[in-house]
Parts: structure tokens; C-alpha cells; sequence
């Protein structure tokens, strides 16, 4: 009945739920006619989907925002791979770069 019931209803076998009190209701029904009836009248109910909060994720993210959790034991990549000293060098060079512009700019 549940592999029927799940069939009409188009989920899965673990979203049907059979009332518990009608279990010899539901185990007379043997087809899919039978079963749409026990679906109309209340008998057999597709569950709602569970919910996967993200509640959890945003409160680490804040935590994260603050600096915490990035200590030396969770770190992944090394430090090149996190932050190449190619770029440090690269935001450097346009930094002074900028400056001398202006200078010579002033003269």
C-alpha cells in the first residue's frame, strides 16, 4: 500500500504516512482505486519535506566575519595557495606606482 500510495503521489515511500488507528483499513486495499479513496478521505497523507536550515551556516559565517575559526589547525591551503605573494607584490607595485604618478604630478 505504501509503494502504491507513493506511486499516486508521486515522492517517496518515506514522505507516505499511514494512520496508524486504520491499519486494517489500509491493508485491505489492494489496489490503486482502493488507495486513492484512503487518499481522499484522509487515511494516507504525503508528508511534508523536511526543512535543512541554514541557520547554523550563518551564524559560523558571522563568527568567520569576526575572525574566528581560522587559527593555523584550520587552514587547508598553503599560504601561497590562500594568498600568493604575487599578488601582495602585485597590489604593492600599484600602490607606489600611484604615488610616484602623483609626485611627478605636483613637480
Amino acid at each position: 500500500q505504501k509503494r502504491l500510495a507513493a506511486d499516486i503521489k508521486k515522492c517517496g515511500r518515506n514522505r507516505i504516512w499511514l494512520d496508524p488507528n486504520e491499519a486494517s483499513e489500509i491493508s485491505m486495499a489492494n489496489s490503486r482505486f482502493n488507495v486513492r479513496k484512503l487518499i481522499k478521505d484522509g487515511l494516507i497523507i504525503r508528508k511534508a519535506v523536511k526543512m535543512h536550515s541554514r541557520a547554523r551556516v550563518r551564524k559560523n559565517l558571522e563568527a568567520k566575519r569576526k575572525g574566528r575559526h581560522t587559527g593555523v589547525g584550520k587552514r587547508r591551503g598553503t599560504r601561497e595557495a590562500r594568498m600568493p605573494s604575487k599578488i601582495l607584490w602585485m597590489r604593492r607595485q600599484r600602490v607606489l606606482r600611484r604615488l610616484l604618478r602623483k609626485y611627478r604630478q605636483q613637480k
